[in-house]
């Protein structure tokens, strides 16, 4: 399989670095978090900014967008999670049980709960209709980065800043298994769709593919320079994405996992500094990546099997 990758836009409006992206209120619709606070949605269709959807005290390092609800999670630097109602388009809640910086907000409608972690090594569990708090389990000393479920297993793999990967049971909670992702800290943490791999990227610039049961790794490599902070499937599953902050990304055959094409500045007029979010929207196929360059860029990957 050969790709070809086209830039389709490069949407500007922050003015600090872009954090996080999410899903929005319909396909064409993408929502951004950054370092000015801001929550913004932009159309993919048009290409531009809809409206700021919030603005927040503090540096926003994650969002999630709960369809079912109407709900906007945001997680910042200062621990705090704020809850906005986008029918009431009001803010309707602040949790406040992490002590320093959320990086992951995620839910599960399976569980019907909501799920946070953050730089205290907690990972908090809420009521996904009362918002009210349920438990908080010490998981590690250092950052808990990410967390991704495995509904064909029952389980959620969690990712810490001491390298470590966790296997919890999804209903219970309880620890399965506990392995070395990384030699430096394991900072995402993505299921394949079909439920049978983990992939891991790590601040030592590697993807590693475990198996999933056993969770032997079946490949490592030395995908990046730097840093991996996301990792994102094609729609239908036959690519995948990283991101890094050596101010690249790179799509791969989730069947192989060969490389088949690096996008970056020189070649692509790609992003200037570290790529932090990846989005692979249904909407036209788009790939789709946010910065530190305060830029969010979307990118149309062509696949070519002759």
């Amino acid at each position: 399989m050969k790709i070809e990758v086209n830039k389709i836009a490069e949407l500007n409006g922050h003015t600090s670095p872009i954090y996080t992206l999410h899903k929005g209120t319909a396909d064409h619709l993408i929502l951004s978090g950054s370092g000015d606070k801001l929550i913004a949605e932009w159309n993919l269709k048009t290409l531009q900014s809809e409206r700021v959807v919030a603005s927040i005290p503090a540096v926003i390092y994650v969002i999630c967008h709960i369809p079912k609800k109407q709900l906007v999670l945001a997680g910042t630097s200062n621990g705090k999670v704020h809850i906005f109602d986008l029918e009431k388009n009001e803010e309707i809640k602040v949790l406040e049980t992490h002590t320093s910086e959320v990086f992951n907000i995620s839910y599960s409608l399976q569980t019907n709960c909501i799920y946070t972690s953050g730089g205290d090594g907690n990972l908090a569990v809420y009521a996904l209709d009362t918002l009210d708090f349920i438990q908080i389990i010490k998981l590690s000393d250092e950052k808990v980065r990410h967390l991704d479920f495995n509904y064909k297993t029952s389980e959620i793999a969690v990712a810490t800043g001491d390298g470590n990967i966790h296997i919890l049971d999804l209903k219970t909670l309880l620890e399965k298994k506990v392995f070395l992702g990384h030699q430096l800290s394991s900072n995402v943490v993505r299921y394949s769709p079909d439920g049978k791999f983990l992939l891991t990227g790590g601040r030592d610039g590697y993807l590693n593919i475990w198996q999933v049961g056993d969770y032997e790794m079946k490949i490592s490599i030395p995908a990046h320079e730097w840093a991996i902070y996301d990792i994102a499937y094609s729609p239908n599953s036959d690519l995948f994405a990283t991101a890094s902050r050596d101010k690249t990304l790179k799509i791969w055959d989730s069947k192989t996992f060969q490389l088949l094409k690096v996008i970056n500045k020189e070649d692509d007029a790609g992003h200037q500094f570290s790529v932090n979010k990846l989005i692979w929207s249904t909407y036209n196929n788009y790939l789709i990546s946010a910065s530190d360059d305060r830029t969010i860029m979307i990118w149309d990957i062509i696949r070519d099997e002759n």
